[in-house]
């Protein structure tokens, strides 16, 4: 406008009588009022510049309100982006911190059906230097020869000459790269990289501000999930319960494809596998670890949390081909810890590659924390369980012995002191050894033939006198009785083999005896067989008056709700004891 201001100032030639000055004087104005034309049409264009940079920023407002960073918004901003450069096509590439990618998120044209399968790394191609320098790359023609650029056969790139690419930078952190491109040369000017890299910035804000709004909504969820498994983990629940309750939820409110429990066995010095919602067979069945082998193992024995970017593809982890068919790649051991001492590990894995914030890191430790200490409260019910259920079943024994001790007294008129207190003493040791196997194996049932070995082998060792040679085998099926049955059968057996020993091999010296263990139908049979000396004509075991046959006969029908029998068959003494098999 200062030209035009002074041109009018000097429209009026001061010589209007020497026509050589007044045209010189009217050339002059002349080139003023063109510099001034230039002026305005420079200015208008810069107008139109920031009309169409504030629509354009406009647009991408509503884009980014609308819809939360999905395909839907940023295909939006590509249109937008290729509409006000006046480009044939446009990329947007965001950064993956899962995989430390940049990803294909938007793109214009046919070359949006290859959203979310182009990835590069950071420094890879024109597009990873952009974000790895955080500088924009401006190219007039043949951008597919630069040495930088790296070439995707799928996207046709060599029929684009020029490209512009911007970082999208927030808060001094990289979101991605967008970039622009032309089929014919095209030289950026400075307007249209500021217009470009003013869409990148508008964009990259939006994107921090929606990853701090995730990040709020992760942290609500964990802090959520923490409060719901606490509540939960601290009922009065058993091991196994609070075992698959602690995997269930955690798998469910954290969004994990498997979640594992795998508890140390100190004996064995191995994590054994406890509890899981995985349903394949394969990897519920996974064998135990050793202390420092494998992800878990290191994670127990060094008692620090790890974290496997992709497990698939780790050469420490022991399971990769499980991993593959079940579809897992990233993982995280959390130790379980009670009073500075690791008890066991919390496993998680994800189906696809997954970065494990700080944030979800502190959960699932206090988690892991919760969830031992719920164990060691479970192990302590278990425990008090036990207790109570021993002290239990020594009263009923203690009571059952007095009953027997009674039953001596009255049919052992006629024998020594010495007598007595020996048959006492194998009836109290049969029992004592029903309960030493119940200490090895399940807390209510116990194994008949186990029970028939044991006693088999220190009724011979403790009767047999020295010169004496008798063999003896315990065959057939196995089955598994409770606590009251399996102290009535010890008993019988007892009474059955000592017999065998003090009476049937009294003139022998060698015998044999055998112990068949038959399981047919819901129907249990015991038979013990030897070959020593017959029973007399006419023998009757109902109507014996002898201790042990009146104990093999009361236990039978009274607890056993069997049948008992002793008869002499080729040779050979048999006693039969036949049940139903407690359910």
């Amino acid at each position: 406008m200062r030209y035009l201001r002074a041109w009018k100032r000097r429209r009026a030639p001061h010589n209007t009588d020497d026509p050589t000055a007044l045209k010189m004087a009217l050339q002059q104005r002349e080139l003023e009022l063109q510099e001034a034309r230039r002026t305005i049409h420079i200015l208008e264009h810069r107008l139109a510049d920031r009309e169409a940079e504030i629509e354009a920023l406009r647009r991408i407002s509503e884009a980014t309100g609308s819809a939360l960073a999905s395909e839907s918004m940023l295909q939006s901003i590509a249109e937008i982006a290729t509409r006000i450069t006046e480009t044939d096509i446009c990329h947007i590439f965001l950064y993956d911190e899962a995989s430390e990618e940049l990803v294909l998120r938007g793109a214009t044209g046919d070359d949006a059906r290859y959203v979310n399968q182009i990835r590069l790394k950071l420094g890879e191609g024109i597009i990873g230097w952009v974000a790895r320098e955080r500088k924009p790359v401006a190219i007039t023609r043949e951008a597919y020869k630069d040495p930088r650029f790296k070439h995707f056969p799928d996207l046709r790139e060599e029929q684009y000459e020029s490209m512009l690419a911007v970082p999208l930078v927030a808060r001094n952190e990289v979101f991605g790269v967008i970039s622009v491109r032309t089929r014919t040369p095209k030289e950026y000017q400075q307007d249209e990289i500021r217009l470009l890299s003013g869409i990148a910035s508008h964009l990259a804000g939006a994107l921090n501000q929606l990853s701090r709004i995730e990040q709020l909504e992760r942290t609500a969820t964990q802090v959520a999930t923490l409060s719901e498994i606490s509540r939960t983990l601290t009922g009065n629940l058993y091991l196994e319960e609070v075992l698959q309750l602690l995997v269930h939820m955690t798998a469910r409110t954290l969004g994990y494809k498997i979640v594992t429990v795998m508890l140390l066995d100190e004996e064995k010095g191995v994590l054994e596998v406890k509890a899981t919602q995985a349903e394949s067979e394969e990897y519920r069945k996974k064998p135990p670890l050793r202390l420092g082998e494998s992800i878990a193992g290191r994670a127990a024995a060094e008692g620090r949390i790890i974290v496997v970017p992709d497990v698939q593809a780790n050469p420490d982890y022991r399971f990769p081909d499980i991993a593959k068919r079940e579809g897992l790649h990233s993982m995280v051991c959390v130790p379980l810890r009670v009073r500075e001492k690791v008890i066991g590990v919390l496993n998680c894995y994800t189906e696809r590659p997954h970065l494990f914030t700080d944030e979800e890191l502190r959960t699932l430790e206090a988690v892991a924390s919760q969830a031992a200490l719920a164990i060691d409260h479970a192990k302590l019910m278990v425990r008090s369980a036990i207790l109570q259920e021993m002290h239990h079943r020594v009263k009923n024994n203690l009571q059952q012995i007095a009953s027997l001790m009674r039953l001596q007294m009255y049919y052992s008129r006629y024998k020594t002191i010495e007598e007595v207190i020996h048959d006492s003493l194998s009836r109290i040791l049969a029992i004592a050894q029903v309960h030493e196997l119940l200490s090895r194996e399940d807390l209510d049932m116990v194994s008949l033939r186990k029970i028939a070995s044991g006693i088999l082998h220190n009724t011979k060792q403790a009767l047999t006198p020295p010169g004496k040679q008798i063999h003896s085998r315990v065959e057939g099926d196995d089955v598994l009785l409770p606590l009251q049955h399996a102290t009535a059968v010890a008993l019988i057996l007892n009474e059955l083999i000592q017999n065998a020993i003090e009476h049937g091999f009294k003139e022998q010296e060698v015998g044999h005896i055998e112990v068949l263990v038959r399981d047919y139908e819901g129907q249990v049979t015991l038979t013990v067989s030897n070959d020593g000396l017959p029973l007399p004509a006419g023998f009757d075991p109902s109507k014996s008056n002898t201790l042990g046959l009146k104990i093999i006969e009361n236990l039978t029908r009274g607890t056993l709700r069997g049948k008992f029998t002793m008869v002499t068959q080729e040779g050979r003494t048999i006693a039969t004891v036949s049940f139903p098999r407690p359910s």
